[in-house]
């Protein structure tokens, strides 16, 4: 793991807590020696000020040359003092400020937070989600209450200033942000890099299962790479890392596109990188970037909410069964199959609810589709997905919330027709050089593009029939590649 260092303007700041080889002055680190051996540092930077051109400052820029990962960011020191920029992000923020403590009289609050933490439990989301935009050590975050809680300020805090139950607080919350500045750690075979596997154990539908999981974590450690799955709960913790991959269903409206966000940031090799989830789950983009380019797909048209005359010029150019989808569903979720203008109208308008822009295609009956996996701009795997039982789609959503899947068969590249592979890397490779499964259906024995994937199903027993272990190999060589 790599070396921490917890950066203080005087030894006297770290005075009520316990002794740690960890901790160091911020000219001590300035002046560092031997920056070579240190080439993968933790940096917590503790000074009393973060001004430009301040100690403090100073100690985030070094890190950052030095390529040490460090909090706060020099980003972040940047972007605190900017009021317009909280004031956009804290509008991102699903959770609303809830008080139960105050009286309904009251017209502001502060609320301090360590590391994502606050004392209070009920504002325990809406803390880590703070810490997750600005993360800093310690900010004192100060709402004012009009018609609805806001933020006013944003200001971080030093642990000079920290008050005696305040600094049981902060300790409490940095013992969990790093167990390794109070803990000695286990021995354990030493690895040249870590990377972290983003997943939800509690996914209905993960784009891998817990054996392929377990998979990629063997191959990752053959190579000399050490694999830690971890959660959405891990956040504070990325920096730790050297590579992400993300293993959970992505969305740019959930943590997953803020982890790949917070990845590339940090300078960290990670799949699926935010560019190619901004593509790849949004079919409005895939639909234009496939006609732009001259790559065939299922005759399409953009439905707009707010266009009273849809309904005609849709049925204009597509004739019935019409296929309607949300623009960033996937496992076939907000997908739907309407064969006359009675369900058009009836399940656009459920549609509508949920998205200002619609889909709408022409319905391809196959028996199964393609899919093509591709990664760094090369054929990796290739499978057939056969329709669900008596179902037109591969994964059919019954209402009692029942999943059924259709068969899936894997295959040698070289039993794939040459035109499929062909259009599926040209498709691929107009989003980026990450790991993409492309969707394709055969119609009058040409290929047609369905959808470009970006953080496509790698099952055990499923997609890595044909390939076995070397499938898992194969991505983790790619993340050796990427981070040597």
């Amino acid at each position: 793991m790599a070396k921490l260092f917890v950066v203080v303007n005087s030894l006297s700041d770290w005075s009520s807590y316990y002794p740690s080889e960890n901790v160091i002055t911020v000219t001590d680190y300035l002046h560092l020696s031997n920056q070579k051996s240190f080439d993968r540092a933790q940096v917590i930077n503790l000074c009393r000020s973060y001004k430009y051109q301040s100690k403090g400052y100073y100690c985030s820029l070094l890190a950052e040359a030095r390529e040490h990962r460090v909090i706060p960011s020099v980003r972040a020191i940047n972007d605190i003092s900017r009021k317009s920029i909280y004031s956009l992000e804290i509008e991102d923020f699903e959770t609303k400020v809830k008080i139960s403590s105050l009286d309904k009289d009251a017209k502001s609050f502060s609320l301090q937070i360590y590391f994502g933490k606050s004392q209070f439990e009920e504002l325990e989301d809406l803390s880590k989600k703070i810490f997750e935009v600005f993360s800093f050590p310690i900010i004192k975050v100060k709402f004012t209450k009009q018609k609805e809680w806001q933020i006013e300020s944003i200001k971080p805090v030093s642990i000079a200033s920290l008050l005696e139950n305040e600094e049981d607080l902060f300790a409490t919350a940095l013992d969990e942000f790093s167990k390794k500045i109070w803990r000695k750690p286990r021995a354990k075979k030493s690895y040249q890099y870590d990377l972290a596997i983003l997943y939800n154990p509690e996914e209905k539908l993960p784009p891998s299962n817990k054996s392929a999981l377990n998979q990629f974590c063997k191959a990752g450690k053959r190579l000399g790479i050490n694999v830690d799955l971890i959660t959405r709960d891990d956040y504070m913790h990325l920096s730790e890392y050297d590579a992400l991959f993300i293993r959970e269903t992505t969305n740019l409206n959930n943590h997953t596109y803020m982890f790949a966000k917070k990845a590339e940031s940090l300078g960290m090799a990670v799949m699926d990188d935010p560019n190619s989830i901004l593509k790849c789950t949004n079919k409005v983009y895939l639909s234009n970037l496939l006609e732009i380019n001259g790559i065939r797909a299922p005759k399409t048209m953009i439905l707009d909410k707010e266009d009273s005359h849809y309904i005609e010029k849709l049925e204009a150019q597509i004739a019935y069964p019409i296929v309607l989808k949300i623009p960033d569903g996937s496992f076939s979720v907000g997908v739907v199959r309407v064969s006359s203008r009675e369900e058009l109208i009836k399940e656009s308008a459920k549609l509508f609810e949920k998205t200002y822009l619609l889909i709408a295609q022409e319905y391809l009956l196959t028996e199964f589709d393609w899919r093509i996996g591709i990664l760094n701009k090369r054929l990796l795997y290739s499978c057939k997905y056969f329709m669900s039982k008596g179902h037109w789609q591969i994964i059919e959503h019954s209402g009692s919330g029942k999943i059924k899947t259709g068969n899936v068969q894997s295959y040698s590249l070289q039993k794939v027709p040459k035109e499929v592979l062909k259009v599926a890397l040209k498709s691929a490779n107009l989003i980026g050089n990450s790991l993409y499964g492309v969707d394709i259906k055969i119609v009058d024995d040409k290929p047609v593009i369905i959808e470009i994937n970006d953080n496509p199903n790698i099952d055990f027993g499923v997609e890595d029939e044909f390939l076995g272990e070397d499938l898992y190999t194969k991505i983790m060589e790619e993340f050796l590649r990427r981070l040597s």
